[in-house]
């Protein structure tokens, strides 16, 4: 068994591709409308028709899919070059901050609410530590 990758709900799909297509640059791989995987692996789907298909129903209320349980972990190689694109077009929860294992992030939140945290590269030394890259 391998882990292939999560794949977040969310409620306008056409919204939801823009914007981790222009906002965090990722390339649509294949878009089959209310799927799209981008060329990292991840992928996005709208969130009803997954509901009817995964749980043969949809939820009754729109409630929001990003509950604060969930946070998805990018990285990038200039994390100063990225918080100055990204940081205007969203909503921060924090800046670039220096986390206790030495690696800098900052989080925000995609439209559906999901948490996002874009990272330094890491790599792992000889003793197991994680380093930058």
């Amino acid at each position: 068994m391998r882990f292939i990758n999560p794949i977040p709900f969310v409620r306008d799909i056409d919204r939801s591709r823009e914007f981790y297509q222009k906002t965090l640059g990722l390339t649509v791989l294949e878009d089959f409308g209310n799927f799209v995987l981008f060329d990292t692996g991840f992928a996005i789907h709208e969130g009803r028709s997954l509901e009817q298909t995964v749980w043969r129903e949809v939820a009754p209320a729109e409630e929001p899919y990003g509950r604060r349980n969930l946070l998805l972990y990018f990285e990038h190689g200039d994390i100063e070059a990225a918080f100055e694109s990204i940081a205007p077009q969203v909503e921060l929860i924090h800046p670039i901050e220096r986390q206790a294992w030495g690696q800098r992030v900052f989080r925000f939140y995609d439209p559906d609410g999901h948490a996002i945290e874009i990272g330094e590269p890491q790599t792992l030394g000889p003793s197991g530590d994680l380093h930058q890259s």
